[in-house]
């Protein structure tokens, strides 16, 4: 049985002629180890798939992050004009939290320096 669940890890993405001979080996198999191939061949994947959403979530959650800092910057720059990059730079490095407080304040700014006294506040 480790033998074939080494043989399932090592082939984790099988080519259609992997998967034949895969198929094959298993047919040769009595029915009760063929069974626990299966088992096997199914937990990994059930992992697969699971890494697979886990990482796709955190992907996307990554992406709107970013999304969401870039039309800050946006706003910013179409309400106060271009601003420094090492400005830029801070706001991208800002916690979405922070960001999204940054979002309603912008509002209030009628100067790049009040963008620069509000970033300020947060580090003081």
């Amino acid at each position: 049985m480790q033998l074939i669940s080494g043989f399932i890890d090592t082939y984790l993405n099988l080519n259609p002629v992997e998967e034949r001979q895969f198929q094959e080996e298993i047919s040769t198999f009595s029915q009760p180890v063929q069974e626990g191939v299966m088992q096997i061949t199914t937990s990994w994947m059930r992992q697969g798939i699971e890494q697979g959403i886990e990482q796709g979530i955190e992907q996307g959650i990554e992406r709107g992050i970013e999304r969401e800092k870039t039309l800050i910057l946006r706003q910013i720059k179409r309400k106060l004009g271009e601003i420094n990059p090492s400005l830029e730079t801070k706001i991208m490095l800002l916690s979405i939290d922070d960001v999204e407080v940054l979002g309603e304040a912008l509002f209030d700014f009628s100067t790049v320096e009040d963008l620069i006294n509000w970033l300020n506040t947060l580090t003081a």
